[in-house]
């Protein structure tokens, strides 16, 4: 089975507000975000992140947990985030759970790495 695409969800929420919280929140060393530490720097979004996507050749969407769409909300359910969901033959599936996420310890490379060994344990295909 074909992955069609891959969402990731934050564990903050978008928006001015939500991102200064958070900012102030890592600084202080009261909130974290383990996708947050791949896909960014202390400044912007990390270029090795847009060239990984690229790689994978599926589209790759990140959300806030306060711009989850209702089937997106659905999929998390009660599973902590920060988390990767897949879509494979119109559903979304769980492709990388808070604590794998984790493990990628702020690395796109080890995300990649991670990314595509559960894709193949589950059976499916990226790009």
């Amino acid at each position: 089975m074909r992955i069609d695409e891959l969402i990731g969800v934050y564990d903050a929420n978008g928006g001015w507000r939500g991102e200064a919280s958070y900012v102030v929140g890592h600084l202080l060393g009261t909130r974290n975000c383990a996708l947050c530490d791949v896909t960014h720097s202390a400044v912007r979004r990390k270029p090795q992140w847009d060239t990984m996507v690229r790689n994978l050749g599926v589209p790759f969407a990140l959300l806030h947990r306060n711009e989850m769409p209702a089937d997106v909300t659905s999929a998390v359910g009660e599973h902590p985030l920060p988390l990767v969901l897949a879509r494979v033959d119109d559903h979304l599936r769980m492709l990388m759970p808070a604590d794998d996420v984790a493990l990628a310890n702020g690395s796109v490379t080890e995300f990649e790495v991670l990314a595509r060994a559960a894709a193949d344990a589950a059976g499916w295909n990226l790009g």
